[in-house]
C-alpha cells in the first residue's frame, strides 16, 4: 500500500527529507508521493517515517494502490538494488578489484 498526502497538506516540509526512497516531492500545490518508490518504509523502519512527523496527520493509505507486505519488501529489494548500482556507476565496473 502507497501512501498518498492529501489536501489537508500545510507544506511544512517535514515528510520531504524523511523519505528513505525519495518517494515524497513538491507538487504543484502540496507535496505528493510516487508510488512506485513508496514502500511505506518497510525494509527500512517499521512504520513509514512521513506519517510519523507529519503534524497534521494528512498522510493516509492511498486506496488506488493497495500492496501487502510481501510486495513492498519487493517493492524496497528493487529500489535499493537501483540505489546500489547508480552509487556503484561506471567506474566500478572498471574497477579490477
Amino acid at each position: 500500500m502507497a501512501l498518498m498526502i492529501t489536501d489537508d497538506c500545510i507544506n511544512c516540509d517535514v515528510c520531504e527529507p524523511e523519505c528513505p526512497n525519495e518517494a515524497i516531492f513538491l507538487g504543484p500545490e502540496i507535496y505528493q508521493i510516487d508510488p512506485a518508490r513508496c514502500t511505506e518504509c518497510v525494509g527500512h523502519f517499521d512504520e513509514p517515517q512521513c506519517v510519523q512527523v507529519c503534524p497534521v496527520a494528512c498522510i493516509p493509505v492511498n486506496p488506488a494502490h493497495v500492496e501487502d507486505k510481501w510486495t513492498l519488501l519487493g517493492k524496497y529489494e528493487r529500489l535499493t538494488a537501483q540505489a546500489r548500482q547508480v552509487a556503484s556507476g561506471p567506474a566500478a565496473a572498471d574497477d579490477p578489484a
